[in-house]
């Protein structure tokens, strides 16, 4: 069998599994890659619903990452929810000393669950802004963290080309700003050493969806530990994400009404 590059998500934990280090796990192994985790944070949590958030001390986070690092020839990392300004200035602290340079870093800067429950503290968005954002390879925002990262509303796509030339030259990273909340197709616009790409696909109706943006980055992510080139990586991980919303699962529960959940691992190649 052909050895898997190792894939690093540094994110927190998911009770539901379906978004957060379960989400990246999952998608890191449906493209071939060998997934590690290094948590910083445990959510109690279901697709429309954050009921408490738990920190992981510091120290421990780092201490994570440095073991994972000394066990294994990691080949591309994936940052997602870190949740308070300590988490997020020793991620970066961390990730100075043993991946920057040398290893590609994909940083999705979780900020809002979709169901709308604060997944990162108010004084970390200026810590993430300064210390983590200008050590990425590649910044995956969300139309709402796009506004807060750029400082004004992200309403069409006009915008969003913009937003994402601007963010590139501020942070010199690759910037993928994801247009999945406007109507119509979606489409995401990635600038990368000045140039612009667009990657779009069709919509799926009447899906709430959970776990998006963790799944698209860490197969992005993936991509990269294969040595693709970012806008190749991009292009297969927008595949691989409409596929899972398209295919995805759904039962009936009796507190939530339908439940979705993305389909990471048990996708045909219709979609």
């Amino acid at each position: 069998m052909p050895t898997p590059p190792v894939v690093l998500s540094i994110a927190g934990s998911d009770s539901s599994c379906g978004a957060g280090v379960q989400a990246d796990l999952k998608a890191i192994s449906a493209m071939g890659g060998y997934g590690l985790n290094a948590l910083t944070s445990v959510v109690s949590e279901t697709p429309g619903l954050v009921s408490q958030v738990r920190l992981l001390d510091a120290e421990f986070i780092a201490d994570q990452m440095r073991v994972l690092f000394g066990g294994f020839p990691i080949a591309a990392a994936k940052t997602g929810m870190l949740g308070g300004r300590e988490q997020v200035e020793m991620v970066a602290e961390t990730w100075r000393q043993l991946g920057h340079g040398r290893i590609p870093l994909v940083v999705d800067p979780v900020m809002i669950a979709t169901s709308g429950g604060k997944l990162l503290e108010d004084d970390a968005v200026r810590s993430l802004i300064d210390e983590l954002l200008p050590l990425a390879s590649l910044i995956t925002p969300n139309l709402d963290e796009a506004r807060v990262l750029w400082d004004r509303e992200v309403g069409d796509l006009e915008a969003m080309e913009s937003c994402a030339r601007d963010l590139s030259e501020r942070f010199d990273a690759a910037v993928l700003v994801k247009g999945g909340h406007l109507k119509g197709e979606a489409a995401d616009v990635l600038c990368l050493d000045g140039e612009i790409f667009w990657h779009t696909a069709p919509r799926t109706p009447g899906v709430r969806t959970h776990g998006t943006g963790c799944t698209f980055s860490a197969a992005i992510a993936t991509g990269l530990a294969y040595e693709m080139g970012l806008n190749e990586a991009v292009a297969q991980a927008k595949q691989f994400v409409s596929r899972a919303i398209s295919q995805h699962f759904m039962w009936q529960s009796a507190g939530a009404g339908c439940v979705h959940a993305l389909n990471h691992l048990q996708q045909t190649d219709d979609a």
